[in-house]
Parts: structure tokens; C-alpha cells; sequence
């Protein structure tokens, strides 16, 4: 859609030299997400990959597990006074027969950059509306700390956006040898996983329970939470895990990697998946 960047004028001091220049800004834009016709969540995101963060958004809460579960996703016309189509609204309709449960029904939210939930009962939630307990994925899902390391570094050089703009999270699926499955950049690192999540459900492949996701900030509860709804058995990320999450990882057999910068890294929770010694 050619809305991923924006270009603004912006004044550059430099070692006390000033000139004025054109910049590459990642856009921000308000993505109103309905089910069904019933509005359901706005969130802030770069344009693009929509269709995917809406379904990967409702993986994560627990609506879709899979592409037979989805009708289709349009984007809805006549979004302003006027009737022009912003691109900034999304309808997401299921199949026939596939039930919504009643939290999502009743559910509003606006989501920023930041947001997570807490506390003792998101924790039961995720746990008890799981489709694919961890505990029962693949067991050769086997990392060895010097495969971990070079992870970063891959994410990095697939992250384009980010080259022109240095403003984007960055969220990948590898395999458990190594190899990039998948990158998606996107303002809120929560919508990143997202949009990994929902690409893999229109292609029939959730569970992801031989794939190891890494994000490139840190791992917060909402994203450990989306991580266990897609089946995904590890979650690494180069900055610091919350209590939260870790807490999570441990209560649902997730490996939680934080703090993965070159050889250096701490595991969290999970540790059988990581060959140590």
C-alpha cells in the first residue's frame, strides 16, 4: 500500500553544524479490528500486513486455531463522513459454526505499543483456553546456545524497514536448525508477532510447535501469551523478560530466552530445550 514510511523535514545539528533535510519515518496508523461486524479492538500500527495482524491478533485471544476457521477479511468501506475507504479498518467474518467465546464478545480494547494484561487471572486464561499444550509439541526441538546466538544477527539483516528508518520492532519464526521462516516488522512489537501468527494460520500452519519465535525487544506477557496461543515452544528476545512472562513460560512449558546479545543470554524458563554444557 506503499504507507510503510513516511517523509518529513527534520533539522540535523551536528557537532554544532545545522541543515535541514527530508527524513524516512515509520508511519503509525490506528488499525480498528471487528468480528463479525461488531467492533472488537483498535490497535496502533505501520500499515501493511493487516489481514494477517487481525487474524494473528484473534489466535491470540483465542478465536481462530486455524484457516477453515476464517470466512474472510475485508477492509470496510465508507470508514469516514465522507465514504472514502481508509484502509484503516478491518472486518474479520468466521465460518459458519465456529463459536466466539463470550470474553471477546464483551471485550473493547485499545491497544498501544505497550500494553499488556496482568495478574493471577491472565495467567489461568491463557493456560485454559490453549489449543495446543505445549508439553504434547514435537521433543526435538533442541537449541544449542551457539546456534541461539547467531539469531539476532539474522533478524537484524532481514529488517529493511528498520535499514531506512531505525523505528520498527522486528519479530521472526526460525526453525529449530537455524533457518528464518518469517519476518515482520511493525511499529508495536506486539503486532509484529501478529502478523507472524496470522501469515501462519492462512497457511495451515498452526501449531507452530517446531518453530522458536525472537523478538527484538522485550518479552512482555502479552507476548509470551501470543507465543503459547500459536503453539510456539521457545520465545527469545534481546532485552529483558517481564516476571509476568516468566511466570507464564514456566505455569505452560515455554523455554524464555531474554537477554540474547552475541554468546550471552539467560534462559528463564524451559531449560530442557536448551543443550547446556
Amino acid at each position: 500500500m506503499g504507507r510503510v514510511t513516511e517523509r518529513r523535514r527534520v533539522i540535523r545539528i551536528r557537532d554544532g553544524a545545522v541543515t535541514t533535510r527530508p527524513d524516512t519515518l515509520v508511519a503509525e496508523e490506528p488499525l480498528e479490528i471487528r468480528l463479525n461486524g461488531k467492533p472488537l479492538a483498535i490497535t496502533m500500527r505501520t500499515p501493511g500486513d493487516d489481514f494477517a495482524l487481525a487474524a494473528g491478533f484473534l489466535v491470540s485471544e483465542g478465536v481462530l486455531g486455524s484457516a477453515d476457521e476464517l470466512a474472510n477479511i475485508v477492509y470496510c468501506a465508507g470508514a469516514t463522513d465522507d465514504g472514502a475507504n481508509t484502509y484503516n479498518v478491518v472486518d474479520v467474518r468466521l465460518a459458519p459454526g465456529v463459536s466466539v467465546p463470550d470474553i471477546t464478545l464483551e471485550r473493547n480494547v485499545y491497544t498501544t505499543s505497550s500494553c499488556g494484561l496482568c495478574g493471577k487471572a491472565s495467567l489461568d486464561a491463557v493456560r485454559t483456553t490453549a489449543r495446543w499444550p505445549l508439553a504434547d509439541g514435537p521433543a526435538d526441538v533442541r537449541l544449542k546456545p551457539e546456534l541461539l546466538a547467531l539469531l539476532p544477527g539474522r533478524l537484524r539483516e532481514a529488517q529493511r524497514v528498520f535499514d531506512r528508518t531505525g523505528g520498527l520492532h522486528g519479530a521472526a519464526l526460525f526453525s529449530p536448525d537455524g533457518e528464518l521462516l518469517d519476518v515482520r516488522e511493525d511499529v508495536g512489537r506486539h503486532n509484529a508477532v501478529d502478523k507472524l501468527v496470522g501469515r501462519a494460520l492462512q497457511q495451515g500452519l498452526l501449531p507452530l510447535s517446531g518453530a522458536v519465535l525472537l523478538v527484538s525487544g522485550r518479552a512482555s506477557f502479552e507476548l509470551a501469551q501470543k507465543a503459547v496461543m500459536a503453539g510456539i515452544p521457545v520465545l527469545a528476545a534481546v532485552s529483558a523478560p517481564s516476571s509476568l512472562a516468566v511466570d507464564l513460560a514456566a505455569e505452560t512449558g515455554m523455554t524464555l530466552i531474554g537477554f540474547l546479545r552475541g554468546a550471552s543470554m539467560n534462559v528463564y524458563a524451559g531449560e530442557e530445550r536448551v543443550v547446556l554444557g
